[in-house]
């Protein structure tokens, strides 16, 4: 059946009502990779076709909380209905104290559901956690379908990570959230996808002060990501947590046309690739 992407969720800390909250899978055959948790995960799974005992494997960029606020709907949601397996988590250092913080605040729950009436599978309630080391470069994962490697990108001071994986019949890698990153660059020459976040440069200059000294230092701007297309050069660019604010989906692709020539798209929740 081979590689695709599916975009559970393309937002960012605002609350849009059209785009959950940060997550992408990678989908090899019936086997699924998730990047990211954000709000809104299972539902958006349930919504693409998957099902609960799809959810198994997941990867972190890092801890912001629009890329974490789904993490106790990706523990207990599937460990309700019909996964059947322990959650594998890989993630930046600090992902083992959340872990161990949400079971903790669920205890309860889980308690009930596991020794109640409730016909509970014990092992869908396990969650184990690999911690990925700060400046990490490598593989964190691999088997008969996909090899994922883990790379440094910059958001400030947070532990943060992007992620390259190899299937049978694609390249595929994720920014994560990011400032631009040569190290990034390097991972993905000739990829067949690469998923970047992306803000306006053009409607940042209509944000305060503040909020443009923040993001001109930790995100990419969409002429910073054209460059970075221009040295990749993928076969398809798609732009997720998009900063957009007054533009519009076809304004931010535009910014991107002014300096690359490659396919670009604006990614929607749900779009498949």
């Amino acid at each position: 059946m081979g590689t695709k992407v599916i975009l559970l969720g393309t937002g960012t800390p605002n609350p849009e009502p059209d785009r959950s909250g940060p997550s992408v899978v990678i989908m090899v055959d019936e086997e699924v990779y998730i990047v990211d948790f954000g709000p809104g995960i299972v539902r958006r799974a349930i919504e693409a076709g998957l099902t609960s005992a799809h959810l198994k494997r997941a990867y972190l960029t890092h801890l912001h909380s629009d890329h974490t606020v789904g993490y106790p709907d990706l523990i207990f949601t599937p460990a309700v209905t019909d996964r059947n397996a322990p959650l594998e988590v890989y993630g930046p250092t600090g992902i083992e104290a959340m872990t161990n913080h949400i079971l903790e605040a669920y205890k309860e729950d889980i308690r009930e559901r596991t020794t109640g009436l409730e016909p509970a599978n014990q092992n869908s309630y396990i969650v184990r956690v690999h911690e990925i080391q700060s400046n990490f470069t490598g593989t964190i994962y691999s088997d008969d379908l996909v090899s994922v490697e883990a790379f440094p990108v910059d958001h400030g001071n947070l532990s943060c990570f992007g992620f390259k994986f190899k299937t049978p019949d694609k390249i595929i890698v994720v920014s994560g959230d990011t400032a631009p990153s040569d190290t990034l660059v390097e991972m993905a020459r000739g990829c067949d996808i690469l998923i970047h976040e992306v803000y306006s440069a053009k409607a940042l200059q209509l944000r305060p002060t503040e909020w443009k000294r923040y993001h001109s230092s930790v995100h990419t701007s969409s002429y910073e990501v054209a460059e970075i297309a221009s040295k990749v050069r993928p076969k398809l660019l798609v732009l997720y947590h998009q900063l957009s604010w007054t533009s519009t989906d076809e304004e931010l692709v535009n910014e991107i046309r002014e300096r690359y020539d490659g396919e670009v798209v604006s990614g929607n929740d749900l779009d498949v690739f």
